[in-house]
């Protein structure tokens, strides 16, 4: 069951907000609870693990950013040889 909520917004606020679910195909109303919806739904989902990402890009080979500066180098020698 559905729960009736009243919401005060600014004239420039109601004005585009009508307009963008208008442009939607959804009423005003049902705008707003897409927005709670997902709202809510990013508050509830636990943090990103950033450790998951560490290591992806790694060969077992090379360390490029150590050695980045000498491959540039080395590029541009190739394309541009010492006359």
């Amino acid at each position: 069951m559905m729960s009736r909520t009243q919401i005060t917004l600014s004239p420039e606020n109601h004005r585009r907000a009508r307009r963008r679910a208008a442009e939607l195909g959804i009423s005003l109303a049902e705008y707003i609870r897409r927005l709670v919806d997902v709202d809510l739904r990013e508050a509830a989902s636990p943090p990103a693990d950033i450790s998951a990402i560490f290591g992806l890009g790694d060969s077992g080979g090379s360390d490029v950013a150590t050695h980045k500066h000498d491959y540039v180098g080395d590029a541009v020698d190739a394309l541009h040889p010492p006359r």
